[in-house]
């Protein structure tokens, strides 16, 4: 069970929060039953996470051998038989489906589409050349489209606009992480990255950076969100997020570990204490 446990990746069910988002902006979180409509969401879509990381580890496991790091997943490794990753991964899928269901059409369309949007990736997506990160930053507006969905509000455009470019400045900087990690091998670990190099990487990274701080910042002095939460105190928030950039981006170039950035960001203290003061003082600012 532990070779499972661990190619099902919990620690990446993080990204799942993304489906909390709309709950957060839209003062839900004193409302019991849409936080419990939200939490079951975000389960939904863990599973259904699992599901792909597992239909994703079974395709791979031959690439997966020649990795560094990858070579040491279950499947890769042979510690976890295929038979049993693919009945685990369809009794995941399931859990979700039915989730899916009891929490509404429109909850279960938008899922059906991650689940869509990651098959292609598997099957040849991942190999296309900057629509491979934008095909993942899809998957963080799916989420977030769903938590809105789910609880029966509308998504902002600043929200939505955040999270793309977010998500697209993660998906860069993971890569930039591989073509560090993997140097001369990296086209013959990952195809597409032979499309890439560390200069090209570097100019989307600064393009998306920009393009997340202009955005938040924008977000938080917006006519509309002053309106909304009675002040422009949102501001003062715009300093902490620019630290936890700036953090992950040292964790990319200056730190660079055989751990990709997303990763190690988990075990970063800095970047976890600064991540805990902004949700503390966006709580304030929205709920105080």
């Amino acid at each position: 069970m532990i070779p499972l446990l661990r190619s099902m990746r919990p620690s990446q069910w993080v990204k799942n929060a993304f489906v909390l988002a709309p709950l957060f902006f839209a003062h839900g979180l004193s409302d019991p039953a849409l936080l419990l409509r939200a939490v079951a969401a975000m389960a939904a879509f863990s599973f259904a996470a699992s599901a792909v990381y597992l239909f994703n580890d079974l395709r791979d496991r031959e690439e997966d051998r020649r990795h560094p790091m990858k070579k040491h997943r279950p499947l890769a490794a042979g510690t976890l038989k295929p038979g049993l990753a693919v009945v685990a991964a369809l009794v995941l899928a399931g859990l979700a489906a039915t989730l899916a269901l009891v929490l509404g059409g429109q909850f279960a369309l938008i899922l059906g589409l991650y689940l869509v949007q990651n098959a292609l990736y598997s099957m040849g997506l991942k190999r296309v050349v900057i629509l491979d990160v934008m095909i993942v930053a899809l998957g963080f507006v799916l989420r977030v489209l769903a938590g809105g969905a789910v609880i029966g509000v509308v998504v902002s455009s600043w929200l939505l606009l955040c999270t793309i470019f977010i998500a697209l400045f993660l998906g860069f900087s993971k890569r930039r992480h591989e073509i560090d990690l993997l140097e001369g091998e990296a086209a013959e670990q990952r195809s597409v990255l032979s499309h890439y190099s560390a200069s090209f990487l570097d100019q989307l990274i600064n393009v998306v950076t920009a393009s997340t701080v202009v955005a938040y910042a924008l977000y938080a002095v917006a006519p509309e969100t002053v309106e909304k939460y009675g002040s422009e105190r949102l501001v003062w928030t715009v300093p902490l997020v620019l630290f936890g950039i700036f953090r992950y981006l040292y964790l990319t170039y200056q730190k660079v570990g055989k751990r990709n950035p997303t990763e190690a960001i988990l075990a970063d203290a800095p970047f976890l204490i600064n991540m805990v003061l902004w949700g503390l003082a966006v709580l304030w600012v929205v709920y105080v």
